[in-house]
């Protein structure tokens, strides 16, 4: 990773100003949130354009009039009742994967949790609402992650020409996926995603570029909130002890500690559309800025490699936010937040119940540290 030395954005860490921010769209445009943070070098761009890759703005980057509309054909997929709905289908993938993660820690004498029981239950129900084939996995979930560090990390140039070429690969993948979800013939009573929103009038590049990052942050994020939940759990840190966490209050609880604190999406980019003022300071159009949506940061500028502060520390307020802003606010607040709330409390709740009395293996595991995503890359309980 090269190292950066100073922060290119104004951050933003007051809740009311973020919060601000994010509801002036006008003044503060998306254009800048799935920018890659690290340029992108000619020869990794070369390996893009080979295939065809290409990212329009259509959702979260999209400040035209167009998104309101495409906004409500992906919120289609996420209503509260086809939510709650899910809640049966939630548990059942998990209690399986917990399961199996028992008999691996029986039989081992330690289990990794991220792999055991936070990475597949979220894409599998990604894909279910969304009416796609549930296929690949693995391979999505390694795409997922390459992707982040190639949008929102520090890659030197070599590493940035591996990760192009797995995003080469996911793009690939996903115009075929596209494709063939449009044209499948039409069952009666289903639909999927990318039908709908070619159905309203969206091209091919425009699908494929929605389907790109929501493909990831519709279950890495997931897997990533998770991950950090059962982390602080094992750890015991959070004042609720692993096996309370098998009662669904105390689970909704510590989930929504570390979305309050150190959520998977810690923080969002904008930059403003022109000149504007922002509590009496005067922002000049152009200037990048990085708003705090969570109070935990880890970036090479605020503490940096070998600067010996603990993954999980924060560097600046602690405690829950005013506005609940973990998952953005404003109109382009994320469109699962309750799918991810869900999931992550019923992911908590069914491996603690099978797993009891766990303790950490590993206190100070590898943590995946972006701009603007992080986690634990392991979580490995052994018996108490």
């Amino acid at each position: 990773m090269s190292t950066v030395t100073t922060c290119p954005y104004k951050v933003l860490r007051d809740p009311d100003t973020v919060r601000e921010v994010l509801h002036r769209p006008e003044d503060f445009s998306p254009a800048n949130a799935l920018l890659a943070v690290t340029p992108l070098s000619g020869q990794a761009l070369r390996v893009l354009q080979k295939a065809r890759f290409a990212l329009p703005p259509v959702l979260a980057s999209n400040h035209s009039p167009s998104h309101a509309a495409i906004r409500k054909v992906v919120a289609g997929f996420f209503t509260p009742a086809k939510v709650a709905a899910m809640e049966p289908r939630i548990r059942q993938l998990s209690r399986e994967s917990a399961a199996a993660a028992a008999q691996d820690l029986g039989s081992a004498g330690n289990v990794d949790l991220v792999q055991a029981v936070a990475a597949y239950p979220p894409a599998v129900i990604m894909l279910e609402m969304l009416g796609l084939p549930v296929r690949d996995l693995p391979r999505l979930k390694a795409w997922s992650l390459d992707s982040l560090e190639l949008f929102w990390g520090w890659p030197d140039s070599e590493r940035q020409l591996e990760l192009a070429q797995t995003a080469a690969d996911f793009y690939t993948w996903l115009r075929e996926l596209v494709l063939e979800s449009v044209e499948a013939p039409i069952v009666p009573g289903a639909t999927n995603l990318f039908r709908a929103l070619a159905d309203h009038g969206l091209s091919t590049p425009e699908i494929c570029s929605l389907g790109y990052f929501l493909l990831i942050a519709g279950q890495e994020t997931t897997t990533q909130l998770i991950s950090t939940t059962l982390f602080r759990l094992a750890e015991g840190s959070r004042g609720i002890s692993w096996d309370e966490a098998s009662s669904s209050a105390k689970a909704r609880g510590i989930v929504r500690h570390v979305l309050a604190t150190e959520s998977s999406v810690p923080t969002w980019r904008r930059v403003a559309a022109r000149d504007t003022e922002l509590n009496g300071e005067h922002i000049l159009a152009g200037e990048e800025i990085l708003v705090e949506l969570t109070g935990n940061h880890g970036f090479p500028w605020a503490a940096g490699e070998g600067s010996g502060e603990s993954a999980g520390e924060a560097t600046d307020h602690q405690g829950p936010t005013p506005y609940g802003l973990a998952f953005g606010s404003g109109i382009h607040r994320c469109l699962g937040a309750k799918l991810a709330e869900l999931e992550t409390v019923v992911v908590v709740q069914e491996t603690t119940a099978a797993l009891n009395g766990v303790r950490l293996g590993d206190p100070n595991p590898e943590w995946l540290r972006l701009l603007s995503f992080q986690a634990p890359r392991t979580v490995t309980v052994i018996p108490g």
